[in-house]
């Protein structure tokens, strides 16, 4: 695939965005959900051993392919290594799949009920790189607690900022500005992020494109302006804590957002698990992930 394929692969395609991208802070309990205990490793270099072995067993099994898996969002550590003696990114090109990368280096202390990125000083090096190796697009994340608008644009501001810087580097950027599921605000913080984001796109310059990546909203079909708006190539919707049956169940009442799931695609995978069982519990939660992306319910008005 060609950059010109990856990008009518995204806009078009009729399947889902696997985030395989836990970083250092969160590898430990991804070990954890996946059936290896924090005392496996002694070293940080055997703990990304570890993570890396399993992400390499879901990259290289039959049913992670492009056929229901349109895109993978990795961690860095991941682009930089290798699958069956391939750089990663190119083995995903291979089975059709579309590369992305976190870029983002985790958050601020909240402030105004959100929790804004880090800085990235090295940005600009992990983008040529990644450029190189064939990634089509990034990912970056801040969340918001709180219905608070100042906090909300703030977060907007900063995520148009970097895409911008993304955009410049040839790469497409997914904007992830999460709402906390658990926040009792959390109706409101969509809808003033609803608010923010279509500022933000009306004033964007140029014709560039970027992706959205949202919790799904607790109002079904509340972000269908941000589907059918010109300068968004994709919606996808993040798991936000949700078990996968429940998290699909919600996707599905939400036209046009797919779904880019991380714990609720692989919380059923366990490292004991023979090659069969591994496969066959993988190719469940991608049969049942890709109806809930492709196969929309009704919703009453």
């Amino acid at each position: 695939m060609n950059t010109a394929d990856m990008t009518a692969k995204i806009a078009d395609g009729n399947g889902f965005i696997a985030a395989l991208d836990q970083s250092g802070g969160s590898t430990p309990k991804a070990l954890k959900g996946y059936g290896i205990e924090e005392g496996a490793w002694g070293s940080d270099e055997e703990m990304f051993g570890l993570i890396h072995q399993m992400r390499s067993r879901i990259i290289t099994s039959p049913c992670f392919n492009g056929q229901k898996v349109i895109g993978a969002i990795l961690f860095e550590r991941t682009m930089d290594g290798q699958v069956d003696g391939k750089p990663v990114p190119q083995a995903l090109i291979e089975k059709g799949v579309v590369p992305f990368i976190k870029i983002d280096k985790g958050l601020e202390a909240e402030a105004n009920g959100v929790q804004l990125m880090k800085p990235m000083p090295e940005l600009d090096a992990l983008l040529s790189r990644a450029k190189g190796l064939g990634v089509f697009g990034t990912k970056e994340r801040s969340v918001i607690n709180l219905a608070n608008r100042e906090g909300i644009a703030a977060i907007v501001k900063q995520q148009f900022e970097v895409a911008a810087q993304v955009l410049a580097h040839g790469l497409v950027p997914i904007i992830e500005p999460e709402v906390n599921i658990k926040s009792a605000e959390r109706a409101e913080a969509d809808a003033i992020l609803l608010d923010e984001l279509t500022k933000a796109l009306d004033a964007m310059p140029g014709s560039d494109k970027v992706m959205l990546k949202l919790s799904i909203p607790a109002k079904a079909g509340l972000f269908g302006a941000l589907v059918d708006h010109p300068r968004v190539l994709r919606v996808v919707a993040l798991s936000g804590g949700y078990a996968r049956p429940e998290a699909c169940a919600e996707l599905a009442k939400n036209r046009g957002m797919i779904a880019s799931f991380s714990r609720a695609l692989l919380e059923d995978l366990r490292h004991q698990m023979s090659d069969d069982q591994f496969n066959g519990s993988l190719g469940g939660a991608i049969d049942e992930i890709h109806q809930a992306s492709t196969q929309k319910v009704p919703v009453a008005a």
